[in-house]
């Protein structure tokens, strides 16, 4: 899933992203990159030393990877998962460093196993609640399980959607998933408005659990 996010592609970049939304807005959710404003909050909490594992949900044309490729400054592994392939070449040229995955992102614990990784110490998304499935594991359970005991995870959501029923439905399950979730100030630089939640200490979930409605194999 290609997230909106941008920074410094211009015109030509931001026609790109609108060229993949038109291709397929399922996969691509919006027709327009997001700003730096939000990727500055998004990306927050990828540490400034030591060798972390920086996991990056539908990373799109890159901006979060920009800025994360920036803090790690050629340490630790960054690893983005992006399930459009075209999105995912244009990464790989942009950012040799980043081990571009073109995968789904319930595909992150299989990801992190045969890279022999471990778990990660941070886990930022791009991806729409839109993304999240309803039926199936829930992907805030596998993301929680793919983390270290003090590794954090952000998501951003729009202001206006932030109350419905998607928004309310992962928003209950980031609190079943995580101790700690936290919602920072409206992030108004961004078109539209955006907010980020941060979510910390991972709960001791199984991923086999299941979103209301899901037939068990």
């Amino acid at each position: 899933m290609a997230t909106r996010t941008d920074r410094g592609g211009g015109t030509a970049e931001r026609a790109r992203f609108l060229g993949e939304f038109l291709r397929d807005p399922a996969r691509t959710a919006a027709p327009a990159p997001s700003s730096r404003a939000l990727a500055e909050v998004v990306c927050a909490p990828v540490p400034g030393t030591g060798d972390p594992v920086v996991v990056e949900l539908g990373p799109g044309t890159g901006a979060f990877s920009d800025l994360v490729q920036e803090r790690l400054g050629g340490r630790g592994h960054h690893l983005a998962v992006e399930l459009n392939p075209r999105l995912a070449g244009m990464l790989r040229r942009r950012h040799p460093a980043i081990d571009v995955a073109v995968a789904g992102a319930a595909e992150l614990p299989a990801l992190l196993a045969q890279r022999g990784l471990g778990g990660a110490d941070v886990v930022v998304s791009g991806l729409p609640w839109a993304a999240y499935p309803t039926t199936g594991p829930r992907l805030t359970d596998l993301i929680a399980g793919s983390l270290r005991p003090d590794g954090a995870f952000t998501q951003f959501t729009y202001v206006w959607s932030r109350w419905a029923p998607p928004a309310r439905r992962q928003h209950r399950w980031l609190h079943d998933a995580f101790e700690e979730v936290v919602a920072s100030r409206t992030i108004w630089p961004n078109l539209p408005p955006a907010l980020v939640y941060l979510a910390r200490r991972p709960q001791a979930v199984g991923h086999d659990r299941r979103a209301p409605g899901a037939r068990l194999p």
